[in-house]
């Protein structure tokens, strides 16, 4: 779904002044909101639309300074990420929502939850962390990748991000060309310095794990992706001793790019953790 494509459909709305753009795939289901990460706009979870907008309403959305939603004076903070996701569900008029974040989503995701539990039917971390100076390092290999990727022409960043998302065995095998347009039509161009710095900010200032067992009674789901070199994949195992009811999807042989590695394993596990949590529901 490239740039154009995603903005026929588009629809903003305000969060404290700032428009955010969203869209909603799918007419009937449960609610599902999906999160981006850093500097990644709402059309790269196309591979999750697709596959979940048979059965669920699936809206995706920009965050600030991304895509077609405004630019915003920095830095950011997550309580304000969050507060945009929310001001979705509201323009939406939806009450409650299967919510899923990847990476910088994934810290959004839990913002909301801790700052709007109400409002979420089950959450969802993929390749993600709680924060606090033992999580922020990433791997040194993946801390070089990310530079990279931030820097240089579009051809030296799309070589880094690909080899920042992906491990070296998917690359030898995978169509790198078709790889390479797909990232390019569901990526674009790239943020504004001024955006990335400003998510990043949030990004280091991010910690919830001392606020997380206030979630326990939240149905969650956490995907490990084993060959993760952003965030460590000890940090999902972190997560999921601070969250013990969480149930723990095991990727082992993807990379931080799990969405677009292996959607049809993801998919598949997100749509029976809709049907768990949904049919409960149902029963109580």
């Amino acid at each position: 779904m490239d740039a154009e494509t995603w903005r026929q459909r588009v629809r903003h709305t305000d969060s404290k002044g700032v428009a955010i753009a969203y869209r909603v795939d799918g007419d009937a289901g449960a609610p599902v909101l999906l999160i981006m990460g850093l500097a990644m706009p709402g059309r790269a979870w196309q591979r999750q639309v697709e596959g979940l907008a048979h059965l669920h309403q699936v809206a995706t959305f920009d965050n600030r300074g991304v895509g077609a939603s405004a630019r915003a004076p920095g830095p950011y903070s997550m309580a304000q990420l969050a507060d945009d996701a929310r001001r979705v569900l509201d323009a939406l008029n939806w009450q409650t929502a299967h919510v899923v974040g990847v990476s910088m989503g994934g810290m959004v995701a839990q913002e909301l939850a801790l700052r709007s539990r109400d409002r979420l039917r089950s959450l969802t971390l993929i390749a993600t962390h709680a924060g606090g100076l033992r999580a922020l390092p990433p791997h040194p290999t993946g801390l070089l990748r990310f530079a990279q990727a931030q820097m240089g022409g579009r051809v030296a960043r799309g070589h880094a991000l690909e080899r920042l998302l992906f491990p070296p065995a998917y690359l030898e095998r995978c169509d790198r060309a078709a790889l390479r347009r797909s990232l390019t039509d569901d990526l674009g161009d790239p943020p504004p310095a001024a955006t990335r710095t400003a998510q990043i900010a949030a990004v280091l200032r991010h910690r919830t794990r001392e606020r997380l067992a206030d979630l326990r009674d939240l149905p969650t789901l956490l995907v490990r992706p084993g060959l993760d070199v952003l965030v460590r994949p000890t940090e999902v195992d972190r997560l999921q001793r601070l969250l013990p009811h969480a149930r723990l999807l095991r990727l082992d042989d993807a990379g931080h790019g799990v969405i677009r590695q292996t959607p049809e394993r993801l998919n598949l596990a997100l749509i029976e953790h809709f049907a768990a949590v949904d049919g409960a529901a149902k029963a109580s």
